[in-house]
């Protein structure tokens, strides 16, 4: 279990001050301009030797992707773009970072700013994020009365603008292209890659967009050394991450925790245990709304990080999972969520606009039974066309939970259609 003095985020509770004055106290801001004085070489280094994965889902090498932005300016301006869009259902993490502990984020942009060149950053808070972006909008005030952001910002010698951006609630202006263009006043519809943000992004010049972790962690990283934030999890998993449970455990939280844990050390640690106890757990979906189902037989020895996830035909995603206990209709659970990927496509792709619609429609039907058993296949066919045949991830969003629900649970699925068919219930919907 991770001790308290290797937490990275001291107040995520708002148990303590989040001032500028509560978050200097905690250790934030200490010798900022000495980091920036190493330069950008040995920044973006020390990231790559921590081995940090993006926290956004992906979890793409953080180090790495700074490395992408050009070392000269050909006289573009270069940006980077944090991504606080946090509308994945389930996942409430960054929420957390922005209410309560902000200065790490705002300290972190201006280190990671510096990093890629960039005089200017961006970040891009979800729409029914009120309270969340007040207290960042304080923060970013606070910061520059105490000229840790503008002209010279923490006497670092760099000049350094932050700007807070409020979305309006759509689901797919997470897609960083997608927020792009919505941050560019247009409609947030991802582009087509290459050319990809570090070669023109925001406003055709080079950018970078970070989800609000990836950032935020960078400064403590820096002033602790990367072995010290590799020497937690796996290889390749390297670091703490922020997590959530939610669903039908007893004590539903956000928490910091050292990657690769097991999940059921997870779930009865934060957790509090399932309710009705371990052996009444169902199945998991282990990192926001689109990472495939997991039933309790795969939990056994289940490891939360980013590698066995992908090994055991799911995804790590945002850390934030949902647990489902035995009474939760998994067939129903799945259908609301391909009625949310459905209604958030933005409907520039095909497979996506059509296949969201049709999936869901299909689902429909299974919920309540009312399908032939050769309709479980053709769903199936259906989810690889959209899958991989999309501009953005939306579609294999949409794709995969429906992909777990008939690998694991697909006597289920029957059962409902047969006992629909003969008035009598089957052994699995008996249970």
């Amino acid at each position: 279990m991770l001790k308290d003095q290797d937490r990275i985020f001291t107040n995520l509770y708002g148990m303590h001050d989040r001032s500028l004055k509560g978050a200097m106290a905690r250790g934030h801001w200490d010798g900022t301009a000495g980091i920036i004085g190493n330069g950008r070489d040995w920044i973006i280094q020390q990231m790559k030797d921590s081995g940090l994965r993006g926290r956004g889902g992906a979890g793409f090498p953080t180090g790495l992707k700074w490395s992408f932005m050009p070392k000269e300016s050909d006289g573009r301006p270069a940006y980077l773009v944090i991504n606080a869009d946090e509308s994945e259902p389930a996942t409430c993490k960054d929420r957390e970072i922005m209410r309560h502990d902000p200065h790490p984020l705002i300290e972190g942009a201006l280190i990671a700013s510096f990093a890629m060149n960039a005089h200017a950053a961006y970040i891009y808070i979800r729409g029914e994020y009120i309270r969340e972006r007040e207290a960042l909008q304080a923060a970013i005030d606070e910061a520059y009365d105490a000229g840790l952001l503008g002209k010279n910002a923490a006497k670092s010698g760099w000049d350094f603008d932050l700007y807070l951006h409020h979305g309006a609630g759509a689901y797919i202006c997470g897609e960083e292209t997608a927020l792009l263009e919505s941050l560019e006043g247009k409609k947030g519809m991802p582009r087509m890659k290459p050319p990809f943000p570090a070669g023109a992004g925001l406003y055709g010049c080079p950018t970078t967009v970070n989800n609000v972790e990836s950032i935020a962690v960078a400064p403590t990283i820096l002033r602790r050394g990367p072995e010290w934030f590799s020497s937690f999890g796996r290889p390749n998993n390297h670091g703490t991450k922020l997590m959530a449970l939610t669903g039908h455990v007893n004590t539903p939280c956000v928490f910091e925790e050292a990657m690769s844990m097991p999940v059921r050390e997870i779930i009865e640690r934060h957790g509090g245990g399932i309710r009705g106890g371990w052996d009444n757990l169902k199945a998991i979906i282990p990192g926001g709304a689109s990472c495939p189902v997991l039933p309790k037989d795969a939990l056994e020895d289940a490891i939360m990080d980013f590698d066995w996830m992908r090994e055991n035909k799911s995804s790590f995603g945002t850390g934030c999972m949902i647990v489902m206990d035995q009474n939760t209709d998994v067939v129903k659970a799945v259908w609301r969520l391909s009625k949310f990927f459905k209604h958030e496509s933005c409907g520039q792709c095909t497979p996506c606009r059509e296949g969201t619609g049709w999936m869901m429609r299909v689902m429909d039907r299974l919920v309540t039974g009312d399908a032939e058993v050769e309709e479980i296949d053709m769903l199936l066919s259906v989810t690889k066309q959209v899958e991989g045949h999309t501009i953005c991830a939306l579609g294999d969003a949409a794709a995969w939970p429906i992909q777990g629900l008939i690998r694991h649970f697909r006597e289920e699925i029957e059962d409902r259609i047969k006992a629909k068919k003969t008035g009598r219930m089957g052994a699995m919907a008996a249970e």
